[in-house]
């Protein structure tokens, strides 16, 4: 969702970064077969008595997001679409360990070259050959694919000191690969930056709540049946669950609608969102496993200390009902990669939260909780409960709260979540091995599996402008 790897500067979207820590290497690129060795210490900004430790390199392998580009894809061919990007995934993982594993040997221009680089492209070569195939070879957004088979190898220095404290290393994982200290900021520092749009004649002012608990039942998984539905760890990082329990990469349409809830008021919609754990060394039950400390995902997971579900209005007008199973994504899980156009995190602090942070995780004072809020799209395309890219079905309203043009306005769903943590703690996100942690890569999901009646009277509730639920 897009010195550091990348300087949030747009590049392709949602591209894969794998990072590997490398000590006093120096900085390499890789690309189209060609490769560029520059001094490590040259780099501009460079304090000269950095300490090695500060000098800690991240190596990266970027490959070009396949998913992005296929925006149309025609809806028999979507499963094996879905599965094949998901092999595309598995290749950078795979990619990753092997550079990890060899660690300066890495920087050997030849062996990146003819042990990663180009078995990594045929391999991708062959699954893009596959979706090709599958979508039909005349097909517009097949044209093409071939030329997003190349990735590059970049290095880039990183701030291997982590804050507030030091990060202890663990499988899958090191200091290097986050949170880092510039990824966090005392709270108090932050300047108000919230801006609401104003409120017209006729705006829909009232709210639509369930409640759902806070993962009591610790439902764990690092599936993503929106994102890759039928592959077993297709996140790649842990999720927290609430609201709907079936929720799993295998769980139909059909399994959804009769699963039991965590909600009170019977509503099996589920909502989801990476963990946030404590870096404190300590090792949870999936330290070994997918998803987990195998991908760089460490340390104690958080339950939360409050979970809020609500649906508001509309600045400008009426709310429409969303369809049964519309499926939403907010934010960006690889925005550290592929740059912020879709990225949409929101951290901050109970009694600061008119101060919000998109890409630093808030340094709390005694007494205040962490909070993540995740607002969700609210203009709807009125045809389509999802796409193929998992975006272009719903949109957010312009700065003046209306929808765009072909869009109309649907209930707004805002997760809230507060945490609490100890000021000066590290935590940090669940993420992609390659997106480092970064709080920038937050983000929320959401399927609607409420009851026609009760969606109704979600509307009802909201264009009344009266507080329900």
């Amino acid at each position: 969702m897009r010195g550091v790897v990348m300087r949030y500067k747009k590049r392709h979207k949602r591209s894969r970064v794998l990072v590997v820590s490398v000590v006093g290497v120096a900085a390499l690129a890789v690309g189209g077969g060609a490769l560029l060795m520059t001094d490590n210490n040259a780099s501009a900004g460079q304090s000269p008595n950095r300490t090695e430790a500060a000098r800690q390199s991240s190596m990266t392998i970027q490959c070009p997001d396949v998913a992005t580009r296929l925006s149309n894809v025609p809806q028999k061919a979507r499963p094996t679409v879905d599965k094949e990007l998901a092999k595309l995934d598995t290749q950078v993982a795979d990619a990753y360990k092997q550079l990890s594993a060899q660690g300066t040997k890495a920087a050997d221009q030849q062996w990146v070259r003819t042990r990663v680089l180009e078995p990594l492209s045929s391999q991708r070569r062959s699954a893009l050959s596959r979706i090709s195939t599958t979508m039909g070879k005349g097909s517009q957004q097949a044209s093409g694919l071939d030329s997003m088979a190349s990735c590059t190898v970049k290095q880039g220095e990183v701030n291997a000191a982590a804050a507030p404290a030091a990060a202890p290393a663990a499988a899958g994982g090191s200091q290097a690969s986050g949170p880092q200290k510039a990824d966090f900021v005392d709270i108090r520092k932050v300047q108000p930056n919230v801006k609401n749009p104003r409120k017209q004649a006729g705006a829909s002012k009232g709210t639509f709540s369930s409640r759902c608990g806070r993962n009591e039942n610790k439902k764990f998984n690092s599936d993503n049946v929106i994102v890759a539905p039928g592959v077993s760890n297709g996140a790649h990082h842990m999720h927290d669950y609430v609201g709907n329990q079936k929720n799993d990469a295998f769980a139909t349409d059909q399994v959804l609608a009769t699963a039991t809830t965590s909600c009170t008021n019977g509503d099996r919609s589920t909502h989801y969102w990476p963990v946030l754990r404590l870096r404190d060394g300590k090792n949870e039950k999936d330290a070994g496993a997918p998803g987990g400390g195998t991908e760089g995902n460490i340390g104690t997971i958080l339950q939360p200390t409050s979970v809020q579900l609500t649906f508001r209005g509309s600045a400008v007008g009426k709310v429409t009902a969303m369809p049964k199973f519309l499926r939403i994504i907010t934010g960006d899980a690889k925005a550290f990669t592929n740059g912020t156009a879709n990225a949409n995190a929101s951290w901050s602090c109970t009694g600061f939260e008119n101060r919000q942070l998109k890409d630093k995780y808030p340094l709390c004072p005694k007494g205040s909780n962490v909070v993540r809020t995740f607002k969700f799209q609210s203009c709807w395309d009125g045809r389509n409960a999802d796409s193929a890219n998992h975006r272009t079905h719903v949109a957010f309203a312009g700065a003046n709260g209306a929808c765009g043009k072909g869009f109309k306005a649907i209930p707004a769903l805002t997760q809230r979540i507060t945490y609490k943590i100890a000021p000066n703690k590290v935590f940090a996100v669940d993420s992609f091995p390659e997106q480092l942690h970064k709080p920038v890569t937050d983000h929320g999901d959401f399927i609607n599996v409420m009851s026609n009646s009760l969606m109704k009277q979600a509307v009802k509730c909201i264009n009344s402008g009266r507080k329900c639920g």
